[in-house]
């Protein structure tokens, strides 16, 4: 199962959907902003968060954006993301076997 990252942001206009949203994203990568989250995912988890996300919003107000960064490893997401400002710090991801 080759895994890729994704840039998940979303732009949800109803107070109630938006904390759905998160807490559902929450569950599969790590947020790096405000309603911006890094993802891992399969394939198939990809095409499950999808449907997920179809569930949750309205599809007349809302917005949820994948971006395909590539594929997944740790230690070049330094190099994937710049920033201006503050540094960008990567997640600490912790996999629970």
């Amino acid at each position: 199962m080759t895994r890729r990252c994704y840039l998940v942001t979303y732009d949800i206009a109803d107070d109630k959907r938006r904390t759905q949203v998160y807490k559902n994203l929450h569950n599969w990568g790590n947020r790096i902003q405000y309603s911006v989250f890094l993802c891992d995912l399969t394939a198939g988890e990809r095409v499950r968060v999808e449907g997920i996300m179809a569930r949750l919003i309205n599809h007349d107000e809302d917005q949820v954006l994948f971006v395909d960064l590539g594929p997944a490893a740790d230690d070049d997401r330094g190099a994937i993301v710049a920033a201006i400002g503050k540094p960008f710090s990567p997640p600490e991801t912790v996999l629970v076997v």
